[in-house]
């Protein structure tokens, strides 16, 4: 079992940037590819960035590729999003998810993911 809370979230000016944190707990967090999805207002929840299980590998929605950065440590089990030059349609709430022991970089189907936290709102003024 893995529990997922994130943290960070905020209210930011257009071109700012802020900082996401996911920890995580439990003995599994090692052996999960960790994602970041969001959800905007009316809309599905959508993937943003994904790390697979050492952190070698990333993967991103082209919407955020330039501009977010996904990493995480293992010795502190939380994965992280780093978010610049952010804009009004980054708006939305947050989640962090867990895909347990998935090789390689988790994709972008949600269906997939066995954990998620609770969310946190990112709002970007323009």
């Amino acid at each position: 079992q893995v529990q997922l809370v994130e943290s960070g979230g905020g209210l930011v000016q257009a071109g700012g940037s802020l900082r996401l944190s996911c920890a995580a707990s439990g003995r599994a967090f090692g052996n999960c590819a960790m994602a970041w999805f969001r959800q905007a207002p009316g809309k599905e929840r959508v993937f943003v960035a994904g790390i697979s299980r050492g952190g070698g590998s990333t993967y991103y929605a082209d919407s955020v590729k330039g501009r977010f950065t996904i990493s995480r440590d293992n010795a502190k089990n939380t994965v992280y999003l780093q978010m610049n030059s952010l804009k009004p349609e980054d708006t939305a709430v947050y989640y962090c998810a867990a895909d347990r022991g998935r090789v390689g970089v988790p994709g972008d189907d949600s269906s997939v993911y066995d954990y998620w936290g609770q969310g946190t709102q990112i709002t970007v003024s323009s």
